[in-house]
């Protein structure tokens, strides 16, 4: 009987240290195209809001004797009917709209965390209980309780209004992560940590949460789209409470001044524009994440693969080749040509 020597085997170094999941996460975030022009147009409208008041060139509610005057050098964005600089409000405007935005949106978040995770892990009596909760704050109508709120606190100023927009739109995120919770809670791994005996918050936190990353910051992105809409429509509805200016309240007095009728469309546009731009870069944001996170749209349009005829197919959203089995080789076109050339016979009754 022959004896085989063991052969000694070198072991091999790794060619480069893979990066932690953290970093991986963040260039997969920067390398996303949509992600990286949101987050361009978003730190403009943040720049503006830090340091817009400061670099103004002109008080926004000063009057002066350039009327109903067009873009020009002294003037970037024209004036109004009674002479305040169009620009300078846009700038001031801002920092009111980012603050009530993300405000809200912070906010909101937090409270569908807490209820949407809790009702979805939790069982029984108090998992129910926080559910029909969060479904009574869904059928709520938000938008005439945010007048209400705002009306009888008229020296609230942006954070109550912010407070008041988040604590009325966090029932929709809630709802959706208590049903991925509910999809996680019997997972293997949560079902491991529950009998090595982790604590409920500490499987909550540290096994549940990591996994709604995605779905959160979703849903956050959301909420600041939702919050920002609803400031402006309230400024433009001459709702008392809001800051002096934000872009809404411009809008307000370019409408109520006639600005359309009479061709000052320098008035109205800046607000507009800068409006669709702020929810252009919130809408990209959230479809960059969304890329990221789903890996049917993470690899749509890019990734090719061998089918079960031997082509190559580029993947697309919504379209799922079968593949060819691992080790076989692709069956032959002609196959599927001579099945369908010669089709089963079929019985007397149309069975086949």
């Amino acid at each position: 009987m022959a004896v085989i020597a063991p052969v000694d085997v070198a072991p091999q170094e790794p060619s480069a240290t893979a990066p932690p999941p953290s970093a991986r996460l963040r260039l997969r975030l920067l390398s996303n195209r949509k992600v990286a022009v949101g987050l361009g147009l978003l730190s403009v409208f943040i720049l503006m809001a830090i340091i817009g008041p400061w670099v103004a060139p002109y008080d926004p509610s000063a009057r002066s004797n350039d009327i109903l005057q067009a873009p020009s050098a002294k003037h970037w964005f024209g004036t109004t009917h009674i002479g305040q600089d169009i620009f300078s409000q846009v700038l001031e405007g801002s920092r009111s709209v980012i603050l009530v935005g993300f405000g809200a949106g912070l906010v909101a978040t937090i409270v569908a965390v807490l209820l949407g995770v809790t009702a979805g892990y939790l069982s029984g009596a108090s998992g129910e209980a926080v559910s029909a909760v969060s479904n009574v704050f869904l059928v709520l109508p938000a938008l005439p309780l945010i007048i209400i709120i705002t009306t009888a606190i008229p020296n609230g100023g942006d954070l109550v209004v912010a407070l008041v927009i988040g604590l009325t739109s966090w029932a929709w995120g809630a709802r959706i992560l208590r049903a991925q919770t509910l999809s996680l809670r019997r997972r293997d791994f949560v079902e491991a940590a529950r009998a090595t005996g982790e604590s409920t918050w500490r499987i909550i936190l540290f096994e549940i949460l990591p996994n709604l990353t995605a779905i959160i910051a979703s849903s956050f992105v959301g909420t600041v789209i939702y919050a920002v809409m609803t400031e402006v429509a309230l400024a433009f509805i001459g709702v008392q409470g809001l800051n002096a200016w934000n872009w809404g309240s411009i809008l307000f007095w370019a409408q109520s001044e006639e600005a359309l009728a009479i061709g000052a469309w320098w008035w109205f546009v800046p607000a507009g524009v800068a409006i669709a731009l702020l929810g252009t870069a919130l809408s990209l944001l959230n479809f960059g994440i969304d890329e990221i996170v789903n890996p049917r749209l993470r690899s749509s349009g890019t990734s090719k693969v061998r089918d079960i005829t031997g082509r190559m197919v580029r993947m697309r959203v919504g379209f799922t080749p079968v593949l060819a089995r691992d080790g076989a080789a692709p069956a032959p076109l002609k196959v599927a040509t001579e099945v369908a050339a010669n089709p089963l016979p079929r019985k007397k009754d149309g069975a086949r």
